[in-house]
């Protein structure tokens, strides 16, 4: 008897799994003479060209120091490292030999053309599946139009089961909703584009919200912030200082990197805001018509703005201490008589960073600055990371919080923590 049942588990186990693998599987797209560049109209190279910009295309599938969407870049996840696919029109080890429909295929379904299910925890196939098809062959025409390089990409460093391919069915089955983007018939023209460029083109949840245990954006909290790559994508849905955001006040940061009250864009907001320059400006404004329309504000603005503007003294020892180091180290730039000077146009007190739920944004500035490379000319912040001990950034931090803001202080033993991870040569982006 228990060696039928045993025999009967191991029939139903094997029937189970090849049940699935054929549910899983896709079929090869047959391979295509790489089209000729110049077969492709200009203006719908451009047009691919802002696109894959917006999308950061060439951010993700480039090495630094590497060829321009050559791909190998690597992304730590969950379940190991992947590295970013060769995009460019070389046909042995790139695109060149994706026919439109391949490609397309790839990034509404995340299949690549041999048939093999790409990792969609990182290629955020959950955004592009949303993506018209006129916009699918616009990127389609610009990558095509880019000079094939030959480099084969590394193996990705992903343990047993999760390297099995035919996995990723699975997960896309769950989280996948099959595009392209539906309008809200509700909102208006300016809405529906900004919706669509922010979650289809740019996919900024990916980024701005928290992932659950298979790396999925969690359903029931968009926009709700995120830990990425030791930065703190702020919450976007919640604004992350008292301060009041305007329509025009986005457009400029998104346009500039800088909005006054609001401050400067942090290093990977910078490069997005870089990404975003080939966008006309009706699509900068159609994006902050989007962002707009649902933020609220989980702090008591009137008390909040009031607090970040006229601070609390230091009450003890270690309020005075940070004051003290405070005062020694920032205040030259951040205050003067209680004014703004020139160069800090926005009070600390409202800074993101200042009253953000997590204090790696506030850490990372005060260890390395803030820089303005790339980005129109605007205020910029030395680091600190030799001047600065890991208790004297810890008791700053302790000072800004409860003399400008209405929160508690950040944990004392995770502050410390994360202040020593941050430290570590490691924790700079790749």
């Amino acid at each position: 008897m228990a060696i039928r049942w045993a025999l009967g588990f191991v029939c139903v186990g094997s029937v189970s799994v090849l049940a699935y693998m054929a549910a899983a599987w896709q079929p090869a797209i047959p391979p295509v003479d790489p089209p000729a560049a110049a077969s492709f109209a200009p203006a719908l190279v451009n047009k691919g060209k802002v696109l894959a910009s917006a999308a950061r295309c060439m951010d993700c599938h480039t090495t630094k120091g590497g060829q321009p969407g050559a791909g190998g870049r690597p992304f730590a996840r969950l379940f190991g490292t992947i590295y970013s696919s060769n995009i460019t029109p070389d046909a042995e080890t790139g695109i060149g030999n994706w026919s439109l429909d391949a490609f397309a295929r790839a990034l509404r379904d995340g299949v690549a053309r041999d048939g093999k299910h790409l990792f969609a925890t990182a290629l955020p196939v959950d955004h592009f599946t949303q993506l018209t098809d006129e916009d699918i062959g616009a990127l389609y025409a610009y990558l095509m139009n880019l000079p094939p390089v030959k480099a084969q990409t590394p193996s990705n460093r992903v343990p047993f089961p999760f390297y099995i391919r035919s996995l990723q069915a699975t997960w896309k089955a769950i989280y996948l909703a099959p595009g392209p983007y539906q309008p809200d018939a509700t909102r208006d023209a300016q809405w529906n584009r900004g919706a669509y460029l922010a979650e289809a083109v740019a996919h900024c949840s990916s980024c701005h919200t928290p992932r659950n245990v298979l790396g999925a954006e969690e359903a029931g909290h968009p926009y709700g912030g995120a830990l990425v790559d030791g930065w703190w994508a702020s919450p976007l849905d919640v604004a992350a200082s008292p301060q009041p955001w305007t329509r025009a006040q986005l457009v400029d940061y998104l346009r500039t990197g800088e909005s006054v009250p609001h401050g400067v864009a942090l290093e990977p907001m910078q490069k997005v805001v870089q990404s975003l320059r080939g966008l006309p400006d009706s699509d900068i404004e159609a994006l902050a018509a989007y962002f707009t329309s649902f933020i609220t504000y989980a702090h008591d603005q009137k008390a909040g703005i009031a607090r970040a503007t006229a601070p609390l003294a230091p009450r003890d020892d270690n309020e005075r201490y940070g004051a003290q180091r405070y005062l020694e180290f920032c205040s030259s730039c951040h205050e003067k008589r209680g004014a703004m000077t020139s160069m800090a146009r926005s009070p600390i007190g409202l800074s993101a960073a200042v009253w953000a739920e997590k204090p790696e944004n506030y850490i990372r500035i005060v260890l390395d600055g803030i820089t303005r490379d790339g980005i129109a000319p605007g205020p910029t912040m030395p680091g600190f990371r030799e001047k600065l001990t890991d208790n004297d950034i810890a008791m700053i931090a302790g000072y800004l919080r409860v003399s400008r803001t209405t929160l508690l202080t950040w944990p004392w033993d995770g502050l410390l923590v994360s202040i020593q991870r941050l430290r570590a040569p490691a924790a700079s982006s790749p």
